[in-house]
């Protein structure tokens, strides 16, 4: 590269090396990914100076915007007094880290183990809670994702989970799902008190005794962005309570601003035995992700040693990141902008699209967390095949926005610190991408 380089030449060569890339989740002879270069707030953009508004929020983790100056600062910082240090020392940043994220927990949890993302928290916390219990099995939900490793991959429901099942003890059950209900359910109380029959005959049918926790994402992500209907997370809780089951809620896409709350479950009359985190709570800024962990089960390890570790669990710069960008999500008001955005600019825009797109079955969500549910008929509710929901993905790329899609499903999932303006240029985009496929 010289000075003269141009941004195309920058491009092409960064479609070259990323050659030598081995892609998540893809077949790789097909592959041709957005370049992104740069990026600022909503807006990311590659070397030409394309720009894109980034609707997706990459893995919906950057919650605070691309390029936040104070987390930047706050890495930079870190990274001049103490680069690294390991998990057996006592360290500063760490513990200020921890500090902030108690702050925002349910009382009675007051112990972070730091991870390096979310499926190692999903690990952790399973381990914890068979730890704690002496029971082996763990309960998770069909319509689930919680990680790529060895039980969180096991854990997840969807189709990722059969090439990958390796470890033992998991089961999975039918959480709620109103639009495609699973038990013939017309109203949300029903669709609550069916699916909670359900877990609770699955509890009886497996053998209470047997059952470590249940573990369920507060609102389902990957799997439809599932609202949970009323009572439902607060029903888990009571039939955990009454067969002695530990609840895990998995926060990891949801937690930290993205339902414009700091966590999901804040709005749903619930107290977890275990939180998992990652994503949000630093943006994904430097990789880092934790379990917050109830007092009476980190009480079991008071003189008790927990078999597990990481070589970079609380790493400075991962700990410095989260408090840059907890500090600022609060100073900011960032939360308050997601949740605001949510009820008075994204719900009401996307009720508007379905008003007049066929195509869109359903909309949900809150705060920055929201589903378009695409379908071919809205009588039989038949999904938008996948080669029409490609076509959309592309019409909204071509249109600048950098979409996050799912199954039939287009996420919209922008950064918490999302403008009403950019919010008007993506439902645009979104409206002539729709007519332009339909």
């Amino acid at each position: 590269m010289t000075d003269t380089t141009t941004g195309s030449e920058l491009d092409d060569l960064t479609r070259e090396l990323d050659r030598h890339v081995f892609h998540s989740w893809s077949a790789q002879a097909t592959l041709n990914p957005v370049v992104i270069a740069g990026g600022s707030g909503s807006t990311v953009w590659d070397h030409s100076g394309r720009r894109y508004l980034d609707f997706s929020s990459q893995l919906v983790n950057v919650n605070i915007g691309h390029q936040h100056p104070a987390v930047v600062a706050a890495i930079k910082e870190q990274a001049d007094l103490l680069a690294t240090i390991g998990p057996a020392t006592a360290n500063l940043t760490r513990g200020e880290a921890a500090k902030r994220i108690i702050a925002r927990a349910p009382e009675g949890l007051s112990k972070v183990f730091f991870t390096n993302g979310g499926a190692d928290a999903i690990e952790n916390a399973i381990r914890m809670a068979r730890l704690h219990t002496g029971r082996d099995k763990v309960l998770s939900t069909y319509r689930s994702y919680h990680g790529n490793t060895g039980a969180a991959i096991v854990a997840t429901g969807d189709w990722r989970r059969i090439p990958n099942e390796f470890a033992r003890g998991h089961v999975h059950f039918f959480g709620p799902y109103l639009y495609r209900s699973e038990f013939w359910a017309t109203t949300p109380e029903q669709e609550s008190e069916r699916a909670l029959h359900h877990l609770r005959r699955v509890i009886q049918a497996e053998g209470p005794a047997s059952i470590a926790a249940i573990l369920i994402e507060s609102i389902p992500g990957t799997a439809g962005i599932l609202v949970p209907p009323p009572g439902y997370l607060a029903g888990v809780r009571a039939l955990a309570d009454e067969f002695g089951i530990l609840l895990i809620l998995d926060e990891v896409m949801a937690g930290f601003g993205r339902t414009g709350r700091w966590f999901a479950f804040d709005g749903y009359d619930v107290r977890p035995d275990l939180i998992t985190f990652a994503k949000g709570v630093n943006s994904g800024y430097v990789p880092v992700g934790g379990v917050v962990i109830s007092d009476d089960i980190a009480a079991t390890f008071d003189d008790r040693v927990f078999p597990g570790g990481l070589t970079y669990s609380g790493h400075p710069l991962a700990a410095a990141s989260i408090v840059g960008a907890l500090d600022a999500m609060e100073s900011e008001g960032i939360v308050d902008n997601a949740r605001t955005i949510g009820a008075e600019e994204i719900g009401p825009g996307l009720e508007a699209l379905a008003e007049k797109h066929d195509l869109i079955g359903e909309v949900r969500g809150e705060g920055v967390f929201w589903a378009m549910e695409l379908v071919v008929d809205r009588e039989t509710r038949e999904p938008l095949p996948a080669p029409r929901i490609a076509a959309v993905k592309k019409e909204l790329l071509d249109r600048g926005v950098l979409p996050f899609v799912a199954d039939n499903r287009i996420h919209v999932v922008p950064p918490c610190v999302v403008t009403a303006d950019e919010v008007g240029q993506a439902m645009t985009a979104y409206d002539e991408a729709l007519a332009a496929i339909a």
